[in-house]
């Protein structure tokens, strides 16, 4: 084989070498950035949650009379919440 052949392809080859490091480096920015935005995300929609069930656990205890007005709270009554509103009135 030629001389010039074998230049063109071993620059052909470090050439698709380097191609493949700088390519693998760009994929592997976007993933990253991805991941954290991910995880940032992900971190907002459970400081939203804890403050949900904040709120909730707070408005339950503002109750003075200790009656649970949300029905889907495991501990309503509803009976007690009838005769609290039979007071009321």
């Amino acid at each position: 084989m030629s001389t010039t052949l074998n230049v063109a392809r071993y620059s052909a080859l470090l050439s698709g070498i380097f191609y493949g490091i700088y390519h693998r480096r760009s994929l592997q920015k976007a993933h990253d950035q991805d991941k954290e935005h991910h995880a940032i995300h992900q971190r907002e929609q459970l400081i939203a949650q804890a403050k949900d069930a904040w709120r909730h656990k707070q408005d339950s205890v503002k109750g003075s009379d200790g009656v649970i007005t949300n029905p889907e709270d495991p501990r309503f009554d509803l009976e007690k919440l009838v005769a609290k509103w039979e007071k009321d009135l």
